[in-house]
């Protein structure tokens, strides 16, 4: 079901191509064939509520200027059944129309109507489609580029199933390679040391004091006994045991961050069931690979890559590379028909090889799309800060939520497309002001819920969709005439664009600044236009406006995963 902007827009092409069609018939345009145009928003709300570039478009086949052609289809324009009130021809050849201002009104109901679905696009059809983020290294915290992976993630699957996909959440665990080797050796050093011997951490080993948190943890559980196992059992054991531990809280403080996977998936997982050999012998079948200085290299070059790729190390050991090769084939494999990876900007370079290698195994490389995100910095202070205030310790998703809060992380993450460096202001994701912008969208969505409360301590009855007549609300959607309660209707009728717009692009960060646009909008709205007043009709006609909009703020907070308070 198209929303009423959309059918707005199809209507006025709709006669745009009739009038262009009559135009030709006549041979006043003569074009062999009508091009795709748009019709769009102007930015300047003084050139129309749409505009059509179809003229721009149509005058080098037709040979005429631009503004002629505009004219011609102007002229044979039929606006009648449309909420047209004007038709211009301006600047090089648009075609501006202006419409009634109340044109947009019926939105209201459209919203009351469909109410968590308002929104809701066609656009996926259905389509499989997986989305991977996070997928942090487990042998130690979440860190800030994980923090705001797992917001921009959450919030744009949300963004796709709103949108028609049929969408999978999916966490890569990264626990096979030579990062768990080195993780063991690293938990065998502190656990050696807390008991008085000997322990060295590895070059590429790990420092961090959740090591050492780990080794004593056990040594209080289990005591000494593995001072007298051999080290391979011995560090094996340890791995298992911190794993367990570390995915166990990396599942808890994204719980606590409100992200939820379908999947966790296992990278070693893939090599018990032989499916990185089995990658790794199909591209030799293939001829992409060859041996050089012990080691077996995949052709990368070949496919786009800057250069090869070696997939087994001259020690016999495939790389992290022939993993992802072999998680990417499987995930094919599943039946997921796009894929979709959200990975650091630092592993830009990964990109094209691991497209490279899809194409090699015969997959279309555009099937899997990658977004890369950009750094985060935090600031305290009006200074960048590193440590959290708690534990002292390099800041960490945990601390993050537990500082600021779940709804004010999520929404600050969400601020900026991915491509884009975030700076994060700690202190002013925890005023409460309007200055904070989770707490002025938070705010608009609580004022909304005190009017309805005063409402109903003055006796006034809540209008309900399902008892109201449709003469009744043609009645009160021509009451809102103010330009204030146009401007939030026109902002209301923009969700479900926004939404499309958002899936499209890939770009949940639209839906954040729909929010603070729309909580703007109102406030405004607010201090213009009283909505308990004397007269009972227009008090019912603004209370299903304000109703309209607490129901799209809601909407809005779903896909970004923040709470919709009532009182503040």
């Amino acid at each position: 079901m198209k929303d009423i902007k959309a059918r707005t827009q199809q209507v006025l092409k709709d006669r745009i191509l009739a009038a262009l069609k009559k135009a030709i018939e006549e041979k006043t345009i003569a074009v062999s064939e009508i091009p795709d145009f748009y019709l769009e928003v102007p930015q300047d709300p003084g050139h129309g509520d749409f505009a059509a570039n179809i003229a721009m478009l149509m005058a080098r086949e037709a040979r005429m200027p631009p503004r002629k052609i505009g004219e011609f289809i102007a002229a044979n324009l039929d606006t009648s059944g449309t909420p047209v009130e004007k038709v211009e021809v301006a600047g090089p050849g648009f075609i501006n129309f202006y419409l009634k201002p109340t044109w947009a009104n019926v939105v209201i109901f459209d919203i009351l109507k469909r109410g968590q679905d308002y929104g809701r696009q066609e656009l996926g059809g259905g389509r499989k489609v997986q989305v991977e983020f996070v997928s942090a290294n487990p042998t130690g915290p979440m860190h800030m580029g994980n923090a705001r992976g797992a917001a921009l993630g959450d919030a744009l699957s949300s963004v796709l199933k709103l949108s028609g996909y049929d969408v999978t959440k999916e966490f890569y665990i990264n626990d096979a390679g030579n990062q768990i080797e080195n993780f063991g050796l690293s938990l065998e050093a502190r656990y050696l040391e807390l008991l008085g011997q000997e322990g060295h951490i590895p070059e590429g080993g790990y420092h961090g004091e959740d090591i050492k948190d780990h080794m004593r943890n056990l040594i209080e559980e289990e005591g000494n006994r593995f001072l007298y196992m051999d080290s391979p059992s011995r560090r094996a054991y340890f791995i298992e045991y911190a794993l367990k531990k570390n995915i166990q809280c990396m599942k808890q403080d994204l719980l606590n961050f409100g992200v939820h996977f379908d999947i966790w998936f296992s990278e070693q997982s893939l090599h018990d069931a032989g499916k990185v050999n089995e990658v790794i012998n199909l591209l030799k079948q293939k001829g992409y690979t060859y041996e050089k200085d012990g080691a077996l290299w995949f052709k990368a070059s070949e496919f786009g890559a800057g250069k090869d790729e070696v997939l087994i190390r001259a020690n016999g050991l495939p790389t992290y590379f022939a993993s992802d090769i072999a998680y990417h084939k499987d995930k094919f494999d599943r039946g997921f028909e796009w894929v979709i990876d959200i990975w650091g900007a630092d592993h830009h370079g990964h990109v094209a090889r691991v497209k490279g290698a899809l194409k090699a195994l015969g997959y279309d490389p555009d099937r899997l799309t990658v977004i890369l995100m950009q750094l985060v910095r935090l600031y305290r202070n009006g200074e960048i800060a590193r440590m959290s205030k708690r534990t002292g310790r390099a800041v960490t998703l945990a601390d993050i939520v537990e500082e600021v809060g779940k709804d004010a992380a999520r929404f600050f993450f969400n601020m900026r497309s991915a491509d884009t460096h975030l700076d994060f202001d700690l202190d002013l994701a925890i005023k409460q002001s309007d200055e904070n912008p989770v707490y002025y969208v938070q705010y608009a969505h609580a004022r909304i819920c005190s009017i309805l409360r005063q409402a109903s301590e003055q006796g006034i009855s809540l209008p309900e969709m399902d008892t109201l007549a449709p003469a009744l609300l043609e009645k009160y959607a021509l009451l809102l005439t103010e330009k204030n309660e146009i401007d939030l209707i026109k902002k209301l009728s923009d969700f479900p664009g926004e939404i499309r717009l958002a899936a499209e692009n890939l770009s949940p960060y639209r839906v954040t600044n729909y929010c603070m646009e729309l909580s703007s909008t109102f406030h405004s709205f607010y201090n213009s236009c009283r909505v308990l007043t004397d007269d009972a009709d227009l008090t019912a006609a603004r209370l299903l406006l304000v109703m309209a909009v607490r129901q799209v703020l809601k909407n809005a907070f779903a896909i970004l995963g923040i709470s919709a308070p009532e009182r503040m």
